[in-house]
């Protein structure tokens, strides 16, 4: 017969030596391999200006925005093994101070090594501050719950720490709402208790940006300047809202855009009784601001515009 049907002994044997070789134990991977764990050692004890991160802390609520279409920016460090180290403080005011932090993790495996900067901005309870916002800011605001409301009226320990927090959530919750309407604000990282991080705007060269009223931009990109601050005005009427403290003094310039700041006293444009006031008064106080720059805008012209984004 053919040689194609049987094969001789010496290649039977060849190739029982071959598939012997491919099954044998050896070839195979051990079960018990995928039940061994490597770790890498992590070191524990911290520096006096350290911490670690407390981004799984919070409640979920209480971290950035993230959804399908707007996915949270790729620099926010998430990782739980990540340290905060507190680097210095940017700014001392009346009601908050604003520290810069790093959270950074260090390279774990084949993960790599991450960090970000952020601006840490903590409010002060109600007895060491030194100014006190007018209550017409919160006219039409509702506190979480009763209890918290009855704290608060009676001045107790609790209600001024409710308080505080409270201007805290506030501003949390007006970055979120502004993020993901698309204004020029800082992305809102987390919120705990009084204690808000947010992206830190720096001017390139790592260090902060400059605010507005410190700089002197050349026609063109003051003209930029003031476009960008009318859409960003624009979209915070489209939500019913204005700022209510804008000024030079709460817009950063970072190289050739802006970014809006200080947002805990966001208004109500139609549930606050005073809402239109606040609106005229931003108006006013920005346009005040580059009519000195040498640009002519007209204050009543952008409160207009404003308008027929609210009704």
């Amino acid at each position: 017969m053919s040689s194609d049907v049987f094969r001789t002994d010496h290649q039977s044997t060849d190739l029982d030596d071959r598939w012997a070789a491919l099954t044998s134990d050896e070839s195979q991977p051990d079960v018990a391999d995928a039940f061994v764990f490597h770790f890498s050692e992590v070191e524990e004890e911290l520096d006096p200006d350290q911490r670690w991160s407390t981004w799984l802390d919070v409640e979920r609520g209480s971290r950035g925005p993230h959804s399908v279409t707007q996915p949270r920016p790729d620099w926010v460090v998430t990782e739980q093994a990540a340290i905060d180290t507190e680097l210095g403080i940017l700014k001392t005011g009346k009601e908050a101070d604003v520290f810069l932090l790093e959270r950074a993790v260090q390279q774990i495996g084949d993960n790599p090594a991450r960090r970000s900067l952020l601006a840490a901005k903590r409010y002060r309870s109600e007895e060491h501050r030194s100014f006190h916002r007018s209550t017409s800011y919160v006219e039409g605001r509702r506190t979480r719950n009763s209890r918290d409301s009855r704290a608060m009226a009676k001045k107790t320990s609790h209600g001024r720490s409710v308080a505080a927090g409270q201007w805290a959530y506030a501003e949390w919750d007006a970055l979120c709402r502004l993020w993901k309407a698309g204004v020029p604000v800082p992305y809102p990282v987390q919120v705990d208790g009084t204690e808000l991080l947010m992206e830190f705007i720096d001017d390139g060269d790592g260090g902060a940006a400059p605010r507005l009223a410190q700089v002197r931009p050349k026609p063109e990109l003051l003209g930029s300047y003031f476009e960008q601050l009318r859409d960003g005005m624009r979209e915070l009427a489209r939500a019913g809202l204005a700022h209510g403290d804008l000024s030079p003094y709460n817009v950063l310039a970072q190289g050739d855009r802006i970014v809006m700041i200080d947002l805990p006293q966001v208004v109500d444009i139609v549930g606050n009784p005073k809402g239109m006031d606040f609106l005229l008064r931003d108006c006013h106080n920005m346009c005040a601001w580059f009519t000195s720059r040498g640009l002519e805008v007209d204050e009543q012209e952008l409160f207009a515009d404003l308008l027929t984004m609210v009704f």
